[in-house]
């Protein structure tokens, strides 16, 4: 028993900030940012919440799937900055979009999130407890970024991706390989609540995104094309045989290097962070979305969505559309 994607959505704020805008906070440039990110804009929330794109990004999964929110088992929702911490996101949304009967719960993997998410799904679907899931990956990442800081302030931007996956007989899902590395979950990381209590309080406290972006770097272009090639030796599929890498979008440079270490042709990595930037667990299903609605994925086709982020997590997937 495997799982297929049958439908997917995407939401993004309204507001759109360039480069150039970007000029005005910080010091840097518009030809400083494409250089080394290949980012040229990104959409930022001025009253849009995690839970309400995560909410319209689902609606727009169920009708391209031609599916009720009534009829969905199991919400997942993967995020790593949620207006709330009680209730969940995946709450919210089952309220939002009128999804009662399905079991929600939230995911935290950071720029992973949405490829764990997916597998947490598979691995539901798969074990026959739920018939068919609904998964999106959703940020507002601009509340948690220092925007006097040019060195994170230029990458974020805000969105959601979702999709609808229901069991199936053979093809969906292929094979999927997950990885976490929390030794080295200092070079990404972002503070909570402060620990702050009538017995104690907390005088280490980092509200904002911090990245050691030359450590991140190393880590993605040796660890993502590792465990796309360890999921493409589990599936039996060679590289050359997948028609779409669909990445995590955090960096052209990024992306270039994994299809340079996995000899691939860079035609089949799309890209679409130059418009959106980063949006952590939101980018892989935001760029799939756009993929689907343009009809450059066509039944019958493998993809290999593979995302990493802060934990540090990482991992890759296998799916015949």
């Amino acid at each position: 028993m495997s799982m297929r994607i049958i439908g997917t959505g995407s939401a993004l704020p309204a507001k759109q900030v360039s480069n150039e805008e970007l000029e005005k906070l910080v010091d840097t440039s518009d030809e400083w940012i494409r250089e080394r990110t290949g980012i040229g804009c990104r959409h930022i929330s001025t009253e849009e919440t995690a839970a309400s794109l995560a909410a319209e990004a689902c609606k727009k999964a169920l009708e391209r799937a031609g599916r009720q929110a009534s009829e969905v088992e199991l919400l997942l929702v993967a995020t790593c900055s949620p207006e709330m911490a009680l209730p969940c996101t995946a709450c919210q949304v089952q309220e939002l979009i009128g999804a009662e009967h399905a079991v929600a719960f939230d995911l935290n993997a950071a720029c992973a999130g949405f490829l764990f998410a997916l597998n947490t799904a598979y691995a539901y679907i798969s074990a026959g407890i739920y018939h068919n899931a609904l998964i999106a990956g959703t940020e507002v990442l601009s509340k948690i970024i220092d925007w006097s800081d040019r060195g994170t302030c230029i990458l974020f931007g805000d969105g959601a991706g979702a999709v609808m996956a229901e069991q199936c007989e053979s093809g969906g899902i292929l094979g999927f390989v997950q990885h976490s590395d929390g030794t080295r979950g200092g070079v990404l990381a972002c503070g909570s609540r402060n620990l702050e209590n009538p017995y104690f309080t907390s005088q280490d406290f980092m509200p904002y995104v911090r990245m050691d972006g030359r450590a991140v770097f190393a880590f993605a272009v040796r660890q993502v094309p590792a465990s796309i090639e360890e999921v493409l030796e589990k599936t039996g599929i060679e590289a050359g045989e997948v028609d779409l890498f669909v990445l995590h979008q955090a960096n052209c440079r990024i992306i270039e290097g994994i299809a340079k270490r996995l000899k691939a042709d860079p035609s089949k990595f799309p890209i679409n962070l130059d418009r959106v930037g980063n949006m952590s667990s939101a980018a892989i299903p935001v760029l799939l979305d756009e993929l689907n609605g343009q009809g450059r994925i066509i039944p019958g086709m493998t993809l290999v969505l593979s995302g990493f982020g802060a934990g540090l997590t990482y991992g890759a997937c296998v799916l015949k559309w």
